[in-house]
């Protein structure tokens, strides 16, 4: 399969990921790690198998769909959405009535998509994920987003919120939903703080309560927000360095933040820096020798090794 060229940095693709807190994995695929039977087993492959192990193990095992679920995981976090798209369907069809799989099926279509941020595949695999779990916290959070490309802000809001009620409160994503709430409100003027508030975020997303994952990845202002849809694609690549930056700029405050270290990562392969990418594995390996392994694996999957 052709690896998607990281060069081609999309307009559309980058105007949800500003929307949706620097990378659509912060909050789509911690949802998938946390949510579900199956959840596990896609983190525990993605941190000790390759890809070519699991393009080979889905050879030899056509027909189980928790197979292709892992290689579909692999693929999405190494930034092959075509591929990941492709393994999740094969998935969904051996599995048609998980919840979990046609989330992270319309999350690939997604990311996919060349030109719309919400195709009308990606929606329907949404739509068919809470038609079986009405409570999939991933498609929820896409419906939302889904409503807020189509203007209405207020809508997405709400459901984002009657998410936020049901997140528990060690949920590593709590954080990133909490702030897009924010920040969507702020760029169409709505006051949300009562409802915040009720909904058991009173406290902001950078609170001591907050995850430590979640605190450090970083968001962009609301004036990115606002101003994302209306600038060049060059100047949007800019904006997504900033951000990639100040992440960067946090990892120095604090280095044992290990899934901070793996963001980086992926976003300079996203960005096609690849010593910088390597630059960022050798330095948060040095920052937690204890991780080593784990921080390697994670490399891996995403097509980086250490100079």
């Amino acid at each position: 399969m052709t690896q998607l060229n990281a060069t081609r940095f999309r307009p559309q693709r980058i105007a949800l990921v500003i929307a949706g807190l620097v990378a659509v994995g912060a909050i789509g695929t911690a949802i998938l790690r946390q949510d579900g039977d199956d959840a596990p087993s896609e983190a525990i492959t993605a941190e000790s198998a390759g890809i070519g192990d699991l393009e080979k193990a889905a050879r030899e095992s056509p027909e189980d769909s928790g197979t292709w679920q892992r290689l579909g995981l692999a693929y999405f976090e190494a930034g092959r959405f075509a591929d990941a798209v492709r393994a999740y369907d094969k998935a969904t069809q051996l599995a048609p009535g998980s919840a979990l799989l046609w989330s992270a099926l319309g999350e690939a279509r997604v990311m996919a998509s060349e030109r719309d941020p919400m195709p009308a595949e990606a929606a329907a695999a949404f739509e068919k994920a809470v038609a079986i779990d009405p409570a999939d916290p991933r498609a929820r959070y896409f419906l939302a987003v889904k409503r807020d490309l189509g203007g209405d802000h207020q809508g997405a809001i709400d459901d984002w919120l009657a998410l936020l009620k049901d997140t528990p409160p060690d949920a590593p994503w709590r954080g990133d939903l909490i702030r897009t709430i924010e920040q969507v409100a702020k760029i169409h003027k709505l006051d949300v703080s009562d409802r915040l508030a009720e909904a058991g975020a009173a406290a902001p997303a950078s609170a001591s309560s907050t995850p430590l994952a979640a605190r450090a990845i970083p968001g962009p202002s609301a004036d990115d927000l606002a101003n994302a849809a209306g600038i060049t694609p060059g100047e949007q690549r800019a904006m997504a360095e900033g951000m990639v930056a100040r992440l960067e700029t946090r990892l120095e405050g604090d280095p044992s933040n290990v899934d901070g270290w793996i963001m980086l990562m992926r976003s300079r392969k996203t960005l096609d820096q690849p010593e910088k990418a390597s630059k960022a594995l050798a330095d948060a390996v040095a920052a937690n020798p204890g991780k080593a392994d784990y921080l390697r694996q994670q490399a891996a999957v995403l097509g980086i090794r250490q100079d």
